[in-house]
């Protein structure tokens, strides 16, 4: 996307994001590289309000949140590009920007799928992303055919507004359906740790009975920290499918 004159103090996010920026007012050469390795959906970065604000209306710098709803993003993660092969997944319905399902390396750049939060663009554009799966004009996920949008991750808002459409969007792909388990395991594990912290709280104290760790009232821990029923009381572990999942442009509206 072309230089947008920052109003917000810089870098916004020094730790995770270097933005390379355009070398002229008119170029489109302005893009940003990841500063951090993740693992597939790990977390890169919150939306969080501020500096996120909402916009009455959007533009080529907003990004689209809800059926009528669109946020000003003010900061670096505006320079975030498109692509269509996308290394971060903007989760505009949880207010969250993650990996995609390839993780994340640093020295990568940082882009996403545009359609993926835009339903109708206030600027279409012609992708040059360079990718095998390089959708061509990208105008929306309204303008584009089902089979386009096979396999990518869409916000809620556009799958539903596709599927008052009547099209195969309104249907979870499978990035959806692995980021709806990793948010339910990702609940689970913190029902787990909360209940084990209020127990931990309660007694003040550890002690081993028969080799078995003390760490809720009724609850036991094994060796390696998994949480175990006693007592009739409810005591959850992390399962190993919880620990084999991990939870965690530009924005032309």
């Amino acid at each position: 996307m072309s230089h947008v004159t920052p109003h917000w103090p810089q870098p916004s996010h020094p730790t995770i994001q270097q933005v390379i920026y355009a070398t002229d007012d008119t170029s489109f050469t302005t893009k940003s590289l990841s500063l951090i390795t993740l693992p597939p959906f790990g977390l890169f970065a919150k939306l969080d309000f501020p500096p996120c604000t909402p916009a009455p209306s959007p533009t080529y710098a907003t990004v689209q949140c809800g059926i009528n709803s669109h946020l000003n993003l003010n900061s670096d993660l505006l320079y975030i590009n498109h692509s269509c092969d996308p290394s971060l997944i903007f989760d505009t319905t949880n207010l969250v920007v993650m990996a995609g399902p390839k993780g994340l390396k640093v020295g990568e750049e940082l882009t996403f799928f545009y359609p993926s939060t835009e339903y109708a663009m206030a600027q279409p554009f012609d992708c040059f992303c360079g990718s095998s799966s390089c959708k061509g004009r990208i105008s929306g996920a309204r303008d584009m055919k089902p089979e386009q949008l096979e396999g990518m991750f869409l916000n809620a808002h556009i799958r539903e507004l596709l599927g008052m459409n009547g099209t195969k969007g309104g249907q979870d792909d499978e990035t959806a359906k692995a980021l709806r388990e990793v948010v339910r395991a990702a609940e689970r594990a913190l029902d787990g740790y909360l209940a084990a912290k209020a127990g931990a709280a309660g007694k003040g104290e550890e002690k081993k009975i028969n080799g078995v760790k003390k760490v809720l009232n009724g609850g036991y821990a094994n060796g390696n920290g998994i949480e175990i029923e006693a007592e009739g009381l409810r005591a959850r572990g992390t399962t190993s499918r919880e620990l084999s999942g991990e939870m965690g442009g530009d924005t032309r509206a």
